[in-house]
């Protein structure tokens, strides 16, 4: 699954270079094997975004230095080229330091607990996240949910930053990097798709994409 999200990562023209962060010397060994830098990282941490910062640190003692920072999560097999494209607009604004890609769900798949919510304000900046259901279902009006999905644009200051911050109740509770930004008054401007992904979170999940994969 993998080397399935690289070459779907790698196949978008926007990024200079893509590197695989993890504490397992095995899956450095596999990237390898198929062509991908690995980069070590401490078995500690809690958070991919403190992964991913400790990777770019690395790589720019290596001499190897980026403004912008990508992060796509191994458990995104579906994601597409295009959506690497739409996590960076935002971006193109000097005031936003972060975004966050995130789509539509039906009620159903909100009701899960896997899934990770966001709600968010008239400029689009999230509000909260939550792996309850937000907005919540009193009444009978219609509303709207969103999941958020695992693939974040950073600049190299906001990652810094994260690496910085003291852990919050809020992101310790949720289990959801995100909430540290917030919960330190850091916005997150979040971005609509319309690629549909499914994150393999359970092995019901790794069916579902299979299934969706093999109808194109």
């Amino acid at each position: 699954m993998i080397e399935h999200v690289y070459a779907r990562v790698a196949s978008s023209p926007l990024l200079s270079s893509v590197v695989l962060a993890t504490c397992d010397q095995e899956i450095v060994d596999a990237a390898a094997r198929f062509g991908a830098v690995g980069v070590m990282t401490a078995n500690t941490h809690e958070r991919a975004s403190d992964r991913c910062h400790e990777a770019m640190a690395k790589l720019a003692e290596q001499g190897h230095h980026f403004d912008v920072a990508v992060m796509v999560q191994g458990d995104e097999p579906m994601t597409h080229p295009d959506q690497i494209a739409e996590v960076l607009v935002p971006l193109q604004d000097p005031d936003v330091l972060v975004s966050n890609l995130c789509l539509e769900i039906p009620e159903d798949e909100a009701q899960s607990q896997d899934v990770v919510k966001v709600v968010m304000d008239q400029h689009d900046d999230a509000l909260y996240f939550s792996r309850a259901v937000i907005p919540g279902l009193i009444g009978k009006q219609s509303r709207t949910f969103y999941k958020q999905l695992g693939l974040m644009a950073f600049r190299r200051e906001a990652l810094e930053q994260f690496a910085r911050l003291a852990p919050t109740p809020h992101e310790k509770s949720e289990s959801v990097d995100m909430l540290r930004f917030l919960e330190h008054g850091v916005k997150i401007r979040m971005v609509r798709t319309a690629h549909r992904t499914i994150a393999v979170d359970t092995p019901a999940d790794l069916e579902r994409v299979k299934k969706a994969m093999k109808q194109g």
